[in-house]
């Protein structure tokens, strides 16, 4: 989605850099949430998505649970401060158990966009 929607962003080096930083350890943090991330040359501004698997994904979460909810985000190369800001920033939002709820009752793609803004507008 993210690679259609920006064409900039070649498909095969963003599969490369997400990989790469799964390596590192799992970006999946439990309570059925991961945020996969990593850096790209050549990126303007930080661009994030959104996926959601109601019967859940084995992602090597801390938990040893499936995961639901994954935030993709991906940064400029030279970004550490926006990418930690925006991690940061998704990560408090996911600590909500109602929001994490919400996500998963929401029933199409324009209830998923409407129940993030809501609670971005929130903070």
């Amino acid at each position: 989605m993210l690679t259609n929607e920006h064409r900039e962003i070649d498909r095969g080096r963003l599969i490369q850099a997400l990989e790469d930083r799964e390596r590192l350890n799992s970006t999946a943090l439990g309570d059925g949430v991961a945020i996969p991330h990593g850096k790209l040359p050549g990126l303007k501004r930080v661009l994030a998505a959104f996926g959601r698997s109601r019967p859940g994904v084995d992602f090597q979460s801390l938990d040893g649970k499936p995961t639901h909810l994954f935030f993709l985000l991906v940064a400029p190369e030279d970004s550490a401060g926006a990418h930690l800001k925006a991690l940061a920033r998704i990560s408090r939002l996911l600590k909500d158990d109602g929001f994490r709820a919400r996500l998963m009752e929401a029933g199409d793609a324009r209830d998923l966009f409407e129940t993030i803004r809501a609670e971005d507008d929130r903070y």
